[in-house]
């Protein structure tokens, strides 16, 4: 018998990712005799190195390692030398794909080892931020505040909806491409007079899709980075709109959109817009020319996944990158200056980590601002255009869009996956990031990019996804018009008008009491987690030194009944006798959840 569990404290210390300069330790355990064991660790695409295990009493192998040479990914497992009959026979120990417990390999080429992540620096995001829940708005689709109900200047070539109850389409050609953009005529004025209607929500933050000058409705074809769309206002509304919410305590983050700009932007202008001789399609002198890479000038352009409509801007460039986020006279410079609170980096895969780095160095000088990236995978070992990414290693990223968790609370609720499933990848996760990262990711239900939470799930289970959101680790966001009942697949019908004259109470409702728990519960916003299941049953424990809150879902259609003994706590619980007699022979009807709070009064948990 072998055994190695990385989740378990006597086995690997310390938990999950590992700062540059520290030791890990690991220890190996067995009942055989005679055996000799080493430790192997792999450099991602690099060098292999190992260590003598010492044997200790108890039948462990223990090796401690100090990883000095480098942030980024190394992989690990274990060889084992075991004397027989007919010489020395090799096993090796590695990870059966989802960490926690591994398994035996009879060959190294088989091995799946363990992921151990190496970050350079701590990175704690500035407090307000760990606190919050945001809201997301996707400006157009949100409120009209002119008196008049008039929409500012709308643009050539578009159409507006005659009602705000439409539900959105696009108008395109036969070959797909959109000919003519929608609008519902959304703007900053709309979110100003809606700040009271958020604040009794418990909204503390704001993430706004795009704002700059566009073409689109969406506005990530960007026209001109330095100026407020005019369908949304000025520069003087978005100046208010900051101070209005900082003066209630709220902040803002906003759309970076640095990977590509509109076709008839004034950087590119291919339509001729800005004039004859402006942008790189109309000059060969332009300053811009050298943004941008042009296989038969001028129509032949390399664009961001082949849409023409949004030309890709080369990023290693000196003149973009000074633009974008140099000290003086640049995009981040102007925005930071008008007071926004932070910056969502839309694909982030697509933009350099030098380019990551670069903004992040630019915000250093605002040090309550905060950087979000949009990246939709395990963000610790992705490779995008065949490089490793390190944008969550320091001084880089603060987190990034948690849409693996968004995928499990689906995947569970309508029953693709089992709680043991999502229970051992929610730890996969919180094994491979850094803790900070861990905790500073944006988790959602559901963004502009995807379906509605509620079309997905269905009205019973979308009390449990909520419930859910609230009490993961990380902090939340809430699509706007989720907490209105809001339905809708993907672009164009989840980003319908706010269903003002129509909000559906029971879920307006529970949005509210979920967000106040968010706010007021300190281990939901501060607290250490750990998943569990029993059944079909999944729970979410969040505890502090003090006090503990505990979620339990059961997303079936039969009434469960917990049995304490046969629940499976992925990490050990040093309060079991308190969580034993809440949890012991609880009873959860049928597609429902339960929260509960232990507060210990003696002791330390």
């Amino acid at each position: 018998m072998y055994y190695y569990n990385s989740w378990d404290s006597d086995f690997k210390r310390p938990f999950g990712a590992i700062q540059v300069g520290q030791i890990m330790k690991v220890n190996l355990k067995t009942d055989k005799e005679n055996v000799t064991v080493k430790f192997i660790i792999r450099r991602d695409f690099g060098a292999r190195s190992e260590f003598d295990m010492q044997k200790l009493d108890r039948g462990l192998f223990s090796s401690s390692v100090k990883f000095d040479v480098g942030q980024g990914l190394y992989y690990y497992y274990f060889e084992i030398n075991e004397p027989t009959d007919w010489g020395i026979k090799k096993f090796y120990y590695g990870c059966s794909g989802l960490g926690g417990e591994g398994v035996l390999y009879m060959n190294e080429n088989d091995v799946r080892p363990y992921q151990a992540t190496v970050f350079s620096a701590e990175d704690a995001a500035p407090e307000w931020y760990r606190q919050a829940v945001f809201y997301q708005i996707f400006p157009d689709r949100f409120h009209n505040g002119n008196s008049d109900g008039k929409i500012n200047h709308p643009k050539p070539n578009s159409f507006i909806y005659a009602t705000k109850e439409d539900t959105p389409l696009y108008i395109r050609d036969e070959k797909g491409d959109v000919i003519r953009w929608d609008f519902f005529g959304g703007n900053l004025r709309g979110i100003i007079e809606k700040i009271p209607y958020l604040k009794a929500l418990g909204i503390t933050a704001l993430y706004l899709n795009p704002i700059f000058s566009a073409s689109s409705n969406h506005r990530y074809d960007t026209n001109d980075y330095l100026q407020i769309d005019s369908m949304l206002g000025t520069e003087e509304d978005f100046q208010e709109l900051v101070d209005l919410l900082h003066k209630e305590d709220m902040h803002i983050i906003l759309d970076g959109v640095f990977s590509h700009v509109g076709k008839n932007s004034r950087y590119f202008n291919l339509s001729g817009q800005y004039g004859s001789d402006v942008g790189a399609a109309k000059s060969i002198d332009s300053p811009y020319m050298d943004w941008f890479k042009f296989t038969e000038y001028p129509m032949d352009y390399k664009s961001w996944w082949g849409i023409k409509d949004l030309p890709e801007v080369d990023k290693d460039n000196p003149s973009f990158r000074n633009f974008i986020y140099g000290e003086t006279d640049s995009v981040l410079a102007k925005w930071n200056q008008l007071g926004v609170d932070g910056w969502r980096l839309d694909v982030a895969d697509e933009l350099p980590d030098s380019f990551i780095r670069g903004i992040r160095k630019n915000l250093s000088r605002y040090p309550d601002t905060v950087l979000i990236g949009e990246v939709w995978e395990d963000a610790s070992n992705k490779i995008s255009y065949g490089k490793r990414r390190d944008y969550i290693l320091g001084h880089s990223l603060h987190g990034v869009m948690n849409y693996p968790f968004r995928e499990m609370i689906i995947a569970y609720l309508t029953s693709t996956r089992s709680a043991q499933d999502i229970a051992y990848q929610m730890m996969v996760l919180n094994e491979n990031y850094p803790q900070d990262i861990f905790y500073n990711n944006l988790n959602n239900l559901g963004t502009h990019d995807t379906e509605r939470i509620l079309t997905m799930v269905g009205d019973e289970a979308n009390d449990l996804a909520v419930g859910m959101l609230f009490t993961l680790p990380g902090v939340p966001c809430v699509y706007y018009g989720d907490e209105a009942g809001l339905t809708g697949r993907k672009d164009p019908k989840n980003r319908k008008y706010f269903p003002w004259k129509n909000i559906h109470a029971p879920t307006h409702t529970l949005y509210q009491e979920w967000i106040a728990k968010r706010r007021t519960e300190k281990s939901l916003y501060r607290g250490k987690f750990v998943p569990f299941y029993h059944e079909d049953v999944l729970g979410i424990l969040r505890y502090t030194e003090s006090e503990a809150f505990v979620y339990m879902v059961n997303p079936t259609e039969v009434e469960v009944t917990i049995d304490f003994e046969a629940i499976h706590f992925l990490q050990k619980v040093e309060f079991r006798d308190l969580l034993k007699s809440y949890l012991d022979k609880c009873v959860l009807s049928a597609k429902s959840g339960q929260d509960f709070k232990i507060v210990k009064v003696k002791n330390k948990i």
